[in-house]
């Protein structure tokens, strides 16, 4: 079994069709087909399933595409970390990034960097914080942008400042003021909250001898606005994902509790090589939102 054999199973299986693959491959289909039937010979199973109409993939199929592409991604980022070693400031940078990042990252001083090094090329995988530290433990990216809270102690980290959580929520709620919204005030509406923050909203609610109302839990702070803005509650996200959003026409109170703060986080693999290009993206994070000499 081959890479090359990999990439092509994993382009059929996107295609759908041999000829389209074939096509986008740029290369003849017999010989695409040859190589499809040499790997499936050499696992003993069937991968894909002929049709008048195209492929489909078997249940086998459908798992080992999910590891043949884990094994490139693999692949290449092995060979980004040989090319950019001792190269500085050129190549392609894989980070992982969580979507109530972009309030935080990229910083202007990434902007900055990349007109004077315009060479350089970011990829960018999105994902849950779970999912970005699978990614980076896997290899398949270089550095991952996470948020708190999580088990920073197994990673190198490099912190932001620390940022409020904030609550959003429709004009036709009475919502605090100019100077935030307290959690007794949010003890009496229905919540909206991203689970990554459920157990330090539960715990928070808690040590105040306060009732939580959550009417929707989800998986990610754009899902948490989206319920927000449709009526269904006050959502709870972090502060910063606001200057992403632009909540036109809500409102959006800061919450005045201490406890109620997060923070993003550049992470790596303690004991990886990290490229000069990656250590230069973690020292502009620092300089730009980083806290004060908390990277290692």
């Amino acid at each position: 079994m081959t890479l090359k054999q990999l990439r092509y199973f994993t382009t059929v299986a996107e295609e759908r069709q041999i000829t389209a693959a074939a096509q986008k491959l740029h290369i003849a289909q017999p010989p695409l087909s040859h190589q499809l039937a040499i790997l499936e010979n050499e696992l003993g199973v069937l991968l894909l399933k002929r049709g008048p109409h195209g492929v489909e993939l078997t249940d086998a199929g459908e798992l080992f595409c999910r590891r043949a592409k884990q094994i490139l991604d693999m692949a290449a980022s092995a060979v980004r970390e040989a090319e950019s070693f001792g190269k500085g400031m050129h190549g392609v940078l894989s980070i992982g990034a969580v979507s109530s990042s972009g309030g935080t990252v990229p910083c202007p001083e990434m902007l900055a960097f990349t007109k004077d090094y315009p060479e350089v090329r970011f990829e960018i995988h999105e994902g849950n914080t779970y999912a970005i530290i699978e990614m980076l433990e896997k290899g398949i990216i270089d550095l991952g942008v996470v948020r708190t809270p999580f088990q920073a102690e197994r990673f190198h980290c490099c912190f932001s400042r620390p940022e409020p959580m904030a609550a959003v929520t429709t004009p036709e709620r009475s919502l605090g003021g100019e100077n935030g919204v307290t959690l007794e005030e949010l003890s009496r509406h229905p919540l909206i909250l991203y689970r990554r923050f459920e157990g330090l909203i539960r715990e928070t609610f808690a040590s105040k001898g306060l009732p939580l109302n959550i009417c929707c839990l989800n998986d990610d702070a754009r899902t948490t606005y989206t319920w927000a803005m449709k009526g269904f509650g006050v959502g709870i996200l972090p502060l910063s994902e606001l200057t992403v959003l632009n909540p036109h026409g809500l409102i959006c109170r800061t919450i005045q509790c201490e406890r109620l703060v997060t923070q993003i986080a550049v992470i790596w693999e303690k004991g990886r090589y990290l490229s000069p290009l990656a250590r230069r993206f973690v020292d502009l994070f620092r300089s730009g939102v980083g806290k004060p000499e908390n990277c290692p």
